[in-house]
């Protein structure tokens, strides 16, 4: 992997950039040598995206407005010393 100044990297963007596409080499910009970025070629994606790929992780309920465990209602759930109940 190669390693450029900032300094030449911003003399030379453009060219480095079309070196970057043609050699298909990464190349670290660093700040004083410390690595500050990374200019890595574009590559296509092998994956396409996949319509309903995770329609199995969902679970769709009918209802969604009763509570799925009706034993876990506002109304058995203790209450604290500062709340109050609703009339």
């Amino acid at each position: 992997m190669k390693t450029m100044a900032i300094s030449e990297f911003k003399a030379y963007a453009l060219k480095v950039l079309n070196d970057v596409s043609k050699s298909q080499e990464t190349i670290v910009i660093t700040k004083r040598g410390k690595p500050i970025a990374q200019v890595v070629p574009y590559r296509k994606s092998g994956m396409k995206p996949t319509p309903g790929k995770l329609a199995h992780a969902f679970v769709f309920e009918k209802d969604i407005i009763t509570p799925l465990c009706p034993s876990h209602t506002h109304d058995s759930l203790p209450l604290n010393s500062t709340s109050k109940a609703l009339p």
